[in-house]
């Protein structure tokens, strides 16, 4: 399987790209659909961006993130032995948790049921950019 590790490299690094590009839309739709009036044309259009965001682009990205950090690790186990591993994994499932979060606000918007402010949303959509620096800095320096 060492052989095609570079393969799953690449396509986990495309799949972290995907995820995160939604990860860091779909907090900021948020702080807009905030601002609209509940029932209105604009709200059902903000309903429908971060329904299609969250299903057709960050869970599956999310997913093919989770098999390709699986298959690198099937190809090279050596992987768990390193500290700055264990360290970007307990990352990783930070972000896979807030992912979760960001799907339980999706529905709440989907039913018009929304209470968190703006300002929520505006501090929330920092968290993925803070786990991304962290992440790559762990992955590219592996300071440990």
């Amino acid at each position: 399987m060492i052989e095609y590790y570079l393969w799953f490299k690449a396509f986990h690094i495309i799949s972290v790209i995907s995820w995160m590009a939604a990860m860091l839309y779909l907090p900021r739709l948020f702080v807009y659909h905030v601002e609209t009036e509940k029932g209105s044309a604009q709200s059902e259009t903000f309903k429908i961006m971060e329904k299609k965001l969250l299903r057709y682009i960050a869970t599956p990205a999310m997913l093919s993130t989770w098999f390709f950090a699986v298959m690198m690790l099937v190809a090279n186990p050596d992987l768990l032995s390193q500290g700055w591993f264990h360290a970007k994994l307990l990352l990783v499932i930070f972000l896979s948790g807030f992912h979760g979060m960001c799907a339980g606000w999706v529905k709440k918007f989907a039913k018009d049921i929304n209470t968190k402010p703006q300002k929520f949303y505006r501090i929330v959509n920092e968290v993925p950019t803070f786990l991304l620096i962290i992440v790559v800095i762990l992955a590219v320096v592996k300071p440990f």
